[in-house]
């Protein structure tokens, strides 16, 4: 008697099963890997600024262009996924930043460098907000659990990669370090992704064809209620920014120095991990709605405490609970994609709201710089961050009470 193919599994796959995990365990890896585009970029930019004779903003544009190539990637490579499978979208990721790295890596001009980090950006975007809508197809008990873990990948890259590339930067140099970067992505995620093929059944296989139906019925269209949720992701991002972007040059204008700036993001990132991972267990009990909504709340309180508080000791604590409130808020948006949309189209309409939460952390942070610029402190821009994360707050009552109003007529 012949073992069952890999094909044959995928066929006989069922939600939540062994096979479940172990696809996540490998769609985890290959986001962890893949989103060294979201911070490779941050640690180049001292030594290309020198090489280049450039200034700091000119380089900064490869940043901005990254976030951009991210997040019309993810629509894009999500539409992918709708149409043809994850596979397909993430052998195209693998390709663009392999390419990438390898061009960013023999730029001659500044203006190389930056275009080039446009395509990284690209490269990685189907590592996250694609991911997150298909991983949601192989789970139902554990569907939030399951979408939060494969989120919290750019998370662990942003605890991987920094010193990696710093220590590549420091032996190899900058150009080097790129090339490796992108020789090693390529090889590693290729091996991972045969892995999954072989899991999943077929490059074109779409697993949402046997997906669970939505379990929430709002009775919007998906387009009005896409609409109401890039909204509030774009209000919850502009919040987020406030702290994310500016706490090191905060730090710096209160007399601490930036060292300790960059500690409290360090501290703000590793409770961001904890706190998607405990978002989605909360998801699973009580829905993303409600789920997205207690997160929102916890932010604004944070974001208060930093009007009232600014000693060390206090910046280090606020920044910590800042992470742990703000880190599962962006995948719940998956999870509410979930629930409440057709499978068939989950990836694409995920991949817009990510495009939201992107525009409203380059928003946020630069609008928070404005605002420091004409007041002459951070203050105001707190205050900027709070009325954001009320409107956020608003959107996601609305829907809580349509939901509810829905569910007593059903």
């Amino acid at each position: 008697m012949h073992a069952p193919s890999d094909h044959r599994d995928s066929a006989d796959f069922s939600p939540d099963s062994r096979l479940a995990w172990v696809r996540l365990v490998l769609a985890l890896a290959i986001g962890s890997i893949g989103s060294v585009g979201l911070w490779s970029v941050v640690v180049s930019i001292p030594v290309v600024q020198a090489e280049f004779a450039a200034t700091r903003g000119a380089v900064s544009l490869a940043f901005t262009l990254t976030m951009l190539g991210f997040g019309l990637g993810g629509v894009a490579t999500g539409r992918i996924t709708d149409r043809f499978g994850i596979v397909a979208a993430i052998a195209l990721s693998i390709s663009i930043l392999g390419v990438a790295y390898v061009l960013a890596g023999l730029s001659t001009t500044l203006w190389q460098f930056n275009a080039v980090y446009a395509l990284i950006g690209l490269g990685t975007s189907a590592t996250f907000a694609p991911l997150m809508a298909e991983v949601s197809h192989w789970f139902e008990r554990y569907r939030g659990l399951a979408v939060t873990i494969v989120a919290s990948g750019n998370y662990i890259a942003g605890t991987i990669w920094p010193p990696l590339i710093t220590f590549g930067i420091q032996s190899v140099g900058w150009r080097t370090t790129h090339i490796a970067t992108g020789i090693f992505c390529a090889v590693t995620m290729t091996l991972l992704l045969l892995v999954l093929r072989a899991r999943i059944g077929g490059a074109k296989l779409r697993n949402h064809d046997n997906a669970p139906p939505p379990r929430v019925d709002l009775a919007l269209s998906t387009n009005t209620l896409t609409s109401l949720l890039c909204i509030a992701s774009v209000a919850c991002c502009v919040a987020m920014a406030m702290p994310q972007v500016h706490i090191v040059a905060y730090c710096g204008d209160l007399g601490y120095g930036p060292v300790h700036g960059a500690e409290m993001l360090s501290l703000m990132m590793a409770f961001g991990i904890v706190s998607r991972i405990g978002s989605g267990y909360l998801a699973d009990k009580i829905g993303g709605i409600r789920t997205l909504l207690i997160g929102s709340v916890a932010q604004g309180f944070a974001l208060l405490f930093y009007l009232f508080f600014d000693s060390l000791s206090s910046l280090y604590i606020i920044s910590a609970m800042f992470g742990l409130f703000q880190g599962g808020i962006v995948p719940s948006y998956a999870i509410i994609v979930r629930e409440s949309m057709p499978a068939r189209e989950a990836a694409t309409r995920v991949g817009i709201v990510i495009l939201a939460s992107v525009v409203g952390m380059s928003f946020g942070g630069w609008v928070s710089g404005v605002i420091f610029d004409a007041t002459g402190s951070y203050g105001a821009a707190f205050i900027n961050g709070l009325a954001w994360n009320a409107l956020n707050i608003t959107i996601m009552v609305g829907l809580l009470l349509r939901a509810q109003s829905r569910l007593a007529l059903a």
